[in-house]
Order: C-alpha cells, then sequence, then structure tokens
C-alpha cells in the first residue's frame, strides 16, 4: 500500500487555537479513521494526533468552566454583603 499524501492533519506539536478549531480536526480525524482505507502507520498518526486534540479540547472546556464559575462567584459576592434588614 503507498503511503498517502498529507491530509492536512497538523503535526502534533500544533495547538489548536480554540475549541470550534480542535472540534473540527477531531471530527476529521475521525471520518479519517472510520474510513478504513489508511494504512496501518497512518492510522497510529491519526489516533495519536485525536488523542491530543481530545486533551486539547479538555483543557479549553475546564478552562471555560473554571471562568464561569469563577464570574458566577464574583457576581454572587456583592449580593451577599447586602443586608436585608431595613
Amino acid at each position: 500500500m503507498s503511503p498517502k499524501p498529507d491530509q492536512g492533519i497538523p503535526k502534533p506539536f500544533d495547538e489548536p487555537t480554540s475549541f470550534e478549531a480542535a472540534y473540527a480536526e477531531l471530527q476529521q480525524v475521525v471520518a479519517q479513521l472510520e474510513d478504513g482505507s489508511l494504512d496501518l502507520e497512518r492510522a497510529v498518526q491519526l489516533f495519536e494526533r485525536g488523542s491530543q486534540l481530545v486533551a486539547a479540547c479538555e483543557r479549553i472546556v475546564d478552562a471555560a468552566e473554571l471562568r464561569v464559575t469563577r464570574l458566577a462567584a464574583e457576581s454572587a459576592s456583592p449580593l451577599s454583603d447586602v443586608s436585608t434588614t431595613p
């Protein structure tokens, strides 16, 4: 089986710029793996890249969740200082 040219998948050290970019690339990786026409080496490379993309998505979501939690705590704290007695 002849090696296929690079199909637009960035090298492993390329960090996605956003969740949407990482997720879109992950969808491409999954589609290529599901196709089943890859040679073993390329399939392993794509699997590795997919694992990196999943980790990147998790980091991005975790960071967003932390930001939302902090914002919610900041917006709730001034209300807790307000006295309810006239």
